[in-house]
């Protein structure tokens, strides 16, 4: 902990911040499809599984066996590559967040060990099972290893959003003066909070989406090649239905989540907003002339120019209710008054009892080396009564408690609206895929109209072809739909800072006391090694594609 109270230099801090962020960027690129394609598979071969436990032609069964195969090569280049990029992140813990590595690995590492203790072990074991034991184990026990394979990723995405929901909103710990380190106090209150339910259920949600949409457009591809026509028929069909109801899902979970960062971090949903003065009744922001080229003046007070949002929806999604008071920018800054009554202190005071907390923590381990008991339990007391403010202590200046607006402003509104593109879209090919009658006779009559559907292709009686368009679409919104998933990733991180640990602990006190030319040297290191692994990803993940299943 007295490595804290060394200057930092600056670039080490930017520069493992950039570390870390390109390392966390590129391993979710890889970690999404690993868990959509997970379900995907799991739900092939189940088919397979019931087609053939029902005594289905030869032909019927080899065809979904094929097909499950298929999505599981699939699945196995990319967990490979999501498995290197991990190991890399949590290494870099120890090696650029030593102090944070320090204060708080008690509490911090228990998810990390039991996610590669329990699930990865898990997820590598049945993988092999799920590859090579087709013909050396039962369809029923290969079955359930796909799942638990499955289920195995699954645990391992819960373990890492539980440490870091934890970073967010800290429960289920406490600080230890003697030790100088933050210990666990609860388990479940770690492993269980709300904050880790509503972040893993909106990010697993939102990655099966990334495997519908990949699936949708894989099968779109075929079919615009006319090859494979079964399998991109079929899967397209399990697609848009996974993709739809996960759509659906992630919208659900996201409000959830919206609301509790209002209660938790209402300074990050101020600058998801770009809400520089609070109050009640306030409307959600569609879209506003931010601009992205700088922190703007919000100490102005003027809101940004061209606002137009929806009335009282600002309000309901962080409180239930229409008229609900929401915080902003400058209230948080200045202190504000809850509708409870309770008073919420300025920046300025959190600052001041911060300091009043690190210098009772010093002078209590000073009086408990003198072993003068009376006055170490006195200044332990001062610093208890200040504690919540700890992290305060190490800010300079309020502005920096301001986390980048434009950046959380746009990246909101990137994830929100190509999140309602996708319910549109997958909307719209589970009803041409499933030709279900009237609403498919209602859509091509639609598009036929608007112009974006020939007039031949409207009549929809027999007929299995979706318009050229819209597979070009599926394929386009492949990368639209990692811009959003990368998107709701910046939101979430960037909307914290300062804080390493949500109000305990700033980014400058958790470094490593290291160069910042050693750091930089390793940026641009992993930035070649990343890139070259997903250059080499993409290339595989093509030539299976263009390959196809082994029909």
């Amino acid at each position: 902990m007295q490595n804290i109270l060394l200057a930092i230099d600056a670039g080490t801090i930017d520069w493992s911040r950039a570390q870390f962020a390109l390392t966390a960027i590129y391993h979710w690129l890889f970690v999404p499809l690993t868990l959509g394609l997970a379900l995907i598979m799991g739900i092939c071969e189940t088919i397979y599984y019931r087609k053939r436990k029902a005594g289905a032609e030869a032909t019927v069964v080899e065809f979904w066996k094929e097909t499950s195969k298929f999505w599981q090569r699939l699945f196995g280049v990319n967990f490979a590559m999501g498995v290197a990029t991990g190991i890399i992140l949590e290494f870099e813990f120890g090696t650029n967040w030593s102090n944070y590595s320090w204060l708080v690995g008690d509490i911090f590492g228990a998810p990390l060990a039991v996610e590669g203790i329990v699930a990865f072990f898990m997820e590598s074991t049945f993988v092999a099972v799920m590859f090579f034991g087709w013909k050396k184990v039962s369809a029923g026990f290969h079955l359930a290893s796909t799942w638990l394979t499955g289920l195995g990723a699954t645990l391992s995405a819960w373990w890492i959003l539980v440490a870091n929901a934890w970073m967010q909103c800290p429960v289920g710990c406490e600080f230890n003066p003697d030790t100088m380190r933050n210990e666990m106090t609860s388990f479940l209150d770690v492993a269980l909070s709300p904050s880790a339910v509503d972040k893993f259920c909106h990010t697993v949600i939102s990655a099966w989406i990334i495997g519908a949409v990949f699936v949708v457009a894989v099968s779109c591809w075929y079919l615009l090649k006319k090859r494979h026509t079964q399998l991109a028929t079929e899967s397209l069909k399990i697609g848009s239905v996974v993709g739809i109801v996960a759509a659906l899902g992630a919208a659900m979970t996201g409000h959830i989540s919206g609301q509790d960062v209002a209660k938790t971090q209402p300074m990050k949903l101020a600058a998801m907003e770009a809400l520089y003065n609070g109050g009640t009744e306030q409307s959600l922001t569609m879209v506003a002339l931010v601009s992205p080229f700088g922190q703007p003046d919000y100490q102005s007070g003027q809101e940004p120019p061209l606002r137009i949002g929806i009335p009282y929806f600002l309000s309901l999604m962080a409180t239930n209710t229409l008229d609900g008071y929401v915080p902003g920018i400058n209230d948080i800054l200045n202190g504000y008054t809850r509708p409870d009554g309770t008073r919420e202190p300025s920046a300025q005071e959190k600052i001041e009892r911060g300091r009043m907390a690190i210098a009772a923590l010093q002078a209590y381990r000073l009086a408990k080396a003198d072993k003068n008991d009376s006055l170490a339990q006195a200044q332990l007391k001062t610093f208890r009564d200040n504690e919540q403010y700890f992290g305060y202590g190490y800010v300079k200046d309020k502005a920096q408690l301001v986390p980048n607006v434009p950046i959380n402003f746009w990246a909101f509104r990137t994830m929100v609206g190509v999140g309602c593109l996708l319910i549109l879209f997958f909307a719209i090919v589970a009803i041409l895929a499933f030709r279900i009658p009237l609403l498919s006779v209602l859509t091509r009559r639609l598009m036929a109209a608007l112009g974006i559907l020939p007039e031949t292709e409207a009549d929809v009686h027999g007929a299995t072809k979706l318009p050229c368009w819209l597979y070009w679409a599926a394929i386009v919104m492949v990368p639209l739909s990692y811009i959003a998933s990368e998107s709701g990733w910046l939101v979430a991180e960037f909307g914290r800072q300062p804080w390493t640990i949500q109000d305990m602990l700033p980014t400058w006190a958790a470094v490593s006391d290291l160069q910042s030319g050693s750091v930089a040297f390793t940026f641009f290191l992993f930035l070649i090694l990343f890139t070259a692994m997903l250059a080499v990803e993409i290339s595989i993940m093509l030539k299976q594609i263009k390959k196809g299943p082994e029909l």
